[in-house]
């Protein structure tokens, strides 16, 4: 689904279209939704997050927390991951990345409630830096998830793809695939049907605590690191 189609999906044709304008790769506006305003910061095209288009969001986010205490954010996800080119790495890609993560902490912190949906394609750094950092993150049963394809993950790990492929089969940490991260906790739920209802749900039950560990270990798809965690913290 392009964003057009998901903006009139959620927020009708007045506010979708009208409310969110699209500079290039980077989106970003308010809309009303039940009332009330919305901030919505994303990407499109499956940008590369660049230096450039990681200081725009992390811009959209800071004047959302400097101009609107407590608005609700909505990420519109849709990137290859980061822009991999010498010039972006030369001004400091990781730290302009870092720092959008940062930002969406902190808008988080202050009270904002930060919701993520992978509409279309998320892949590595640009979806770490974005929504697996929101209160949660959803998607759209077709969008398309991973953040290392086997192969690339041969080449890292030094191990065979043979086997990768085998491990992938059973558990969903070795798979790409939307499914997958549901199963693991990093996707709370698809979105299927009526997506404004869906947008509404997710705001009204926004956890205000990282629960992809727990998650993870209910649903099968991760089932030691919310142990770990437990574990780690009692032992604090």
């Amino acid at each position: 689904m392009n964003w057009k189609d998901l903006a009139v999906a959620l927020f009708g044709t007045d506010h979708g279209l009208h409310g969110i304008a699209a500079d290039g790769d980077f989106l970003h506006g308010t809309v009303v939704f039940d009332g009330r305003p919305l901030t919505v910061i994303g990407t499109t095209h499956h940008a590369p997050i660049g230096v450039r288009l990681a200081l725009a969001q992390a811009h959209a986010v800071l004047e959302t927390i400097r101009r609107h205490p407590g608005r609700p954010i909505l990420l519109l996800i849709d990137t290859q991951g980061q822009q991999l080119r010498r010039r972006d790495e030369l001004l400091g890609i990781n730290r302009a990345m870092a720092h959008l993560g940062m930002t969406i902490d902190a808008a988080r912190r202050g009270g904002h409630r930060v919701l993520g949906v992978v509409y279309d394609q998320a892949l590595s750094g640009g979806f770490i830096t974005s929504g697996l950092i929101a209160d949660a993150c959803d998607a759209l049963p077709e969008a398309e998830i991973r953040v290392m394809r086997i192969p690339a993950m041969a080449r890292v790990t030094k191990l065979p793809e043979v086997m990768l492929t085998e491990l992938s089969k059973a558990n969903p940490v070795f798979a790409p695939g939307v499914d997958n991260y549901v199963a693991m906790g990093g996707v709370r739920r698809l979105w299927r049907g009526d997506l404004a209802a869906c947008l509404r749900e997710a705001l009204a039950d926004a956890p205000t605590r990282d629960e992809r560990a727990r998650d993870g270990a209910d649903r099968g798809g991760r089932r030691l690191a919310a142990d770990v965690i437990t574990r780690v913290l009692d032992a604090a």
